[in-house]
């Protein structure tokens, strides 16, 4: 309908009240242009199609809705059919498979279509108030806001992001959202019930998945702001990925074995270790260039004292075919040539009180600690400045084009989000979007260079990370058995978050003594699941380490440092790796061209098989690979699920099982248990 139209409840249709809620609100619903909105008591709640089977869902205390507010939703949704009608004093909104209810008071319910069955509703606090929706003034025409949902008890909960609780199902959690090294906060949550939902609002806050309700909390925002799909998973992300963007294609180079540790100090250093995988005819895509090969932190570009002549080291980097990342912080020292302009500029994230300063850091030619600040990535002014100086230091004269954005929380010490004053508001309200608009720096600078292949390895994420081609991996984590099962969950739920370009530092990051048989024992079991995470990469900062600063290493961190056997095994999961990139590149393109994750839970293939909604030490590897990682010491059987519906072939010994059964194979050393799916053929067994 174009034309609008105010709808009042007719006469004898208002609620039945108590006596303790004895003035309850009869609002107005008012349809215009395929949107529904419902008025009353100064809100206004506004319900619009957004995308097959979708809906985004905004409300404001106060005033009309407010376009052009932070978030993660891509301007324009694809274009869906929808039908409204309001009668009875309730207004229905349809789109697809997903209805939308509001009652004559403003109460939202999502419905199936087809039969009418709840999906999701919101609840009241209280019966008198607060109702489902509260603001509280928090000054300024900003609130705290608090959304609430009802509490189901079958209710399994995936996604939220990136944590280290080692949690699949999140039912029960109380979830800061907030960006912390190794926890990245984004707001999407899938629901066993069949529905998706992102909390759309960069605001720091939390959401608490409680027995009797759920609710999203932000801090300080102006006003509520989600969208929600009905789906099972597979179809959810799909939708999902349409409304936030999807990942670009991998580079054919990023499927392979990428080769780090903190860190190598010199050219020399470097290209030593490259020289020696292809002396040993190892398997290696990408090395990568760690922090402080900086003159200062913020100059962006190569101290030539201990990279004397980059330019050849690029040229030989790539005869051998290998691909150099190299580590760019958004943070800037006070010695920085350019942080007087940026400061003059007004390209710092600003404070509310005091200079503007958020880390301390050491940084060359002093003794002690400077106090750093974070380039303001949500400013685009900013972010044109910081890819100038990037592609005048790293692409014009190098060739240059794979980064690594290390720090992007932003790593603020101590983490005080409330005293940002950044370009796009205060930090309380946009705060965990810093990581998606860094990332983003580099992919539009990139593009506008001609780049189409685009790739940063990031420490944090959020919503609509993805379309700026960037990947995440799990932070600064430890080095035991308990961590390495801990990444499953992680990576999972980063999948289920619209990230499928994921990894962990295989090996773990704080520590480790290459020297003792415990630790090599770890190293191979996380290397095999690293042969089989969406990325592999080898990372970590390896006993003896030394003091944080700019002559720091760690100790050696090659496939050759960790002794005869575990060195030969970790080689034959390289090769594997390398048989499997024609069927990486495949998944992937499954993730560009239809936003399904790499790494999926087995109920994303097979939603209908209950079992698979409690299976949180197995994945699966596109659709055709099941992968069952060893993860506890002297282990040499492992038990695992295998999905009903399917049959199942051990790929290395052939034995078929028939899926629905869990079974337990040999799981040697050497050996990581690997089935697949219907005849599916892959190159596993050499």
């Amino acid at each position: 309908m174009n034309q609008s139209a105010e709808i009042q409840p007719p006469a004898g249709d208002e609620p039945q009240v108590g006596l303790a809620q004895s003035s309850p609100t009869v609002g107005t619903f008012r349809e215009r242009d395929g949107v529904l909105e419902w008025s009353g008591r100064q809100e206004t709640v506004r319900i619009e199609p957004w995308g097959p089977d979708a809906v985004r869902v905004r409300a404001r205390l106060g005033g009309p809705i407010l376009e052009g507010l932070p978030g993660a939703l891509l301007d324009e949704p694809p274009a869906t059919g929808s039908t409204i009608k309001v009668e009875g004093g309730r207004g229905t909104l349809t789109v697809g498979s997903l209805t939308v209810e509001v009652d004559a008071e403003g109460l939202i319910r999502f419905l199936r279509t087809d039969d009418g069955s709840e999906l999701l509703s919101e609840a009241r606090a209280h019966f008198w108030w607060p109702g489902p929706r509260l603001y509280t003034a928090v000054g300024n025409g900003y609130h705290r806001l608090e959304q609430r949902f009802a509490a189901y008890d079958d209710e399994k909960l995936f996604g939220l992001g990136q944590h280290q609780h080692g949690r699949l199902d999140q039912k029960g959690l109380v979830l800061d959202l907030v960006q912390r090294n190794a926890e990245v906060g984004i707001p999407v949550l899938t629901s066993s019930r069949g529905y998706t939902l992102l909390w759309n609002n960069p605001a720091i806050g939390r959401v608490e998945l409680a027995g009797n309700g759920t609710r999203w909390v932000a801090d300080s925002a102006r006003q509520l702001d989600y969208w929600i799909t009905a789906g099972a998973p597979a179809d959810a992300q799909r939708h999902y990925s349409a409304v936030t963007g999807r990942t670009p294609m991998l580079p054919q180079w990023a499927a392979g074995f990428w080769q780090c540790k903190l860190r190598y100090r010199t050219q020399d250093e470097l290209l030593a270790v490259a020289r020696e995988y292809k002396r040993r005819g190892l398997p290696i895509d990408v090395i990568v260039c760690d922090f402080f090969h900086w003159t200062h932190l913020g100059d962006w570009k190569f101290d030539l004292e201990e990279w004397p002549d980059p330019a050849a080291m690029v040229r030989e980097l790539e005869e051998l075919g290998i691909k150099l990342v190299v580590s760019v912080w958004p943070s800037v020292s006070p010695l920085s040539e350019n942080h007087e302009l940026m400061e003059q500029r007004g390209y710092f994230i600003g404070t509310q009180y005091g200079p503007m300063a958020h880390a301390d850091w050491p940084d060359k030619e002093v003794a002690s600690t400077v106090q750093v600040s974070f380039y303001d990535a949500t400013n685009p002014d900013a972010r044109d400045f910081l890819w100038s100086r990037v592609k005048r230091n790293y692409l014009e004269p190098y060739g240059i084009t794979a980064f690594w954005l290390d720090a992007c929380e932003p790593e603020l010490k101590p983490g005080f989000q409330e005293n940002l004053r950044y370009w796009a508001g205060p930090g309380l309200e946009v705060g965990n979007s810093y990581p998606a608009e860094n990332s983003r720096t580099f992919y539009e600078g990139l593009r506008a260079t001609g780049e189409e292949e685009i790739i940063t390895l990031n420490r944090s994420a959020w919503a609509g990370s993805q379309r700026y081609g960037a990947a995440l991996w799990s932070g600064d984590i430890g080095t035991d058995f308990a961590t390495l099962r801990s990444q499953i969950a992680a990576g999972l739920n980063t999948a289920l978050s619209g990230i499928p370009w994921w990894n962990t530092d295989i090996g773990g990051f704080h520590g480790g003594d290459p020297d003792d048989p415990a630790y090599r024992e770890v190293m191979v079991r996380w290397f095999q699941f690293g042969a089989l995470s969406p990325l592999m990469r080898l990372h970590g900062f390896r006993d003896p380490g030394m003091p944080l600063g700019p002559a720091m290493t760690g100790g050696p961190n090659e496939v050759w440092s960790y002794g005869e056997e575990a060195g030969a095994i970790m080689e034959r999961y390289l090769r594997l790796r390398e048989r499997l990139k024609p069927y990486v590149l495949k998944v992937m393109r499954e993730a560009h061209e239809e936003g399904l994750p790499v790494m999926r839970p087995l109920f994303l293939e097979f939603p209908e098989d209950q079992a698979t909604w409690t299976v949180d030490d197995a994945y699966l590897f596109g659709a055709d690979l099941l992968v069952a990682p060893v993860l506890t010491a002297g282990a040499t059987a492992r038990t695992t699920y295998l999905p009903a519906g399917a049959n199942w072939t051990d790929a290395w010994t052939g034995e078929t099982y028939e899926g629905g059964t869990t079974v337990t194979v040999d799981a040697p050393l050497d050996r990581i248990p690997l089935f697949l799916r219907d005849g599916a053929r892959l190159p596993v067994a050499e």
